[in-house]
């Protein structure tokens, strides 16, 4: 199966970058190219591609915007955001209004087509060396608003459930999360699924910015644990 990808960018020599390292891939073609968030919005309804790869500093409809239209549509690709962190650090916002993930733009090409692969494959990706930078950035903050469904979904995780989310949130994998708990990798795996459905979220993005939301997840120093 290939996977079609359309590029964001309003820098024309980064955008044909980006594409020509996607297009080299056997498995991916892309369709698609465009150079501000509206044209983005545009393609999204024109070409429906698996993956979006979104630019967020753009003239005109920036990529959290363009973000938040295309997902909110039926059906929509993944996003995945491509950032300079130290520049954009509101990209926390981005994730809120539906990417699956975020890299930062001097990613290897390694790292980026492995990333459009897991967000096509429905999970999520976020740069290792800005995790916590970000997660900090936004806990830093009073937590967002607590809604009634949220309350009740929350209520609907069991003990072990929950911690596990708080895990996720500190931005532990499932690996390591198998680690810290000692259990088995598959057992995290059903832990997550089972959470991800309770609180009707997508992913593990949009898992993490809800426990923030809801106060349940803090920043830990790097090296410990929740």
């Amino acid at each position: 199966m290939t996977l079609t990808v359309v590029v964001v960018d309003d820098q024309a020599v980064v955008r044909a970058g980006f594409a020509a390292v996607i297009d080299a891939e056997p498995d991916m073609t892309v369709v698609g190219e465009a150079g501000d968030g509206a044209a983005a919005v545009t393609l999204a309804d024109r070409l429906a591609p698996d993956v979006m790869v979104m630019d967020v500093r753009m003239p005109g409809l920036d990529g959290i915007t363009a973000t938040r239209i295309i997902t909110g549509r039926d059906h929509p690709p993944r996003v995945l955001v491509l950032t300079t962190f130290d520049l954009d650090a509101y990209v926390f916002e981005t994730l809120r209004a539906g990417a699956s993930g975020f890299l930062l733009k001097d990613v290897q090409a390694a790292e980026l087509l492995h990333g459009i692969r897991v967000v096509a494959g429905g999970e999520s990706v976020l740069a290792p060396s800005a995790t916590r930078r970000l997660i900090g950035h936004y806990a830093a903050g009073p937590p967002g608003p607590r809604t009634g469904r949220d309350a009740a979904a929350l209520d609907r995780l069991t003990a072990r459930e929950r911690f596990v989310l708080t895990l996720i949130a500190s931005g532990m994998n499932n690996a390591e999360i198998a680690t810290e708990l000692d259990i088995t990798v598959g057992t995290v795996k059903s832990h997550v699924n089972a959470l991800l459905r309770k609180l009707e979220v997508r992913d593990r993005v949009q898992a993490t910015i809800l426990a923030y939301d809801l106060g349940l997840a803090r920043v830990t120093p790097p090296g410990t644990h929740l």
